[in-house]
């Protein structure tokens, strides 16, 4: 795991929940992970890790993830079973 995603990952899974982690680094993370990624209309997209799939809106104009997003990147990185270290 690069030192980016590590950083990465520790943003999604610290509590309370942070609303500052950009969009790349969230994708760059589901890539590491071995992550099938697809554009959908808009501003989807389309998330399949380890047989679960999920879609999620890129934010814009700005370049960081919600809350309720990152609450939902780190459902989807947990029913995946994706630990820290396979990433």
């Amino acid at each position: 795991m690069s030192s980016k995603n590590k950083k990465t990952w520790d943003a999604i899974f610290t509590d309370p929940v942070k609303s500052d982690i950009e969009w790349h680094d969230i994708e760059a993370l589901f890539a590491a992970a071995g992550a099938e990624i697809t554009e959908g209309n808009g501003s989807r997209v389309r998330v399949k890790l380890n047989g679960i799939r999920a879609v999620f809106h890129r934010p814009h104009p700005e370049k960081v993830t919600d809350k309720g997003a990152v609450k939902s990147v780190r459902r989807l990185l947990q029913e995946a079973e994706v630990t820290r270290d396979d990433v």
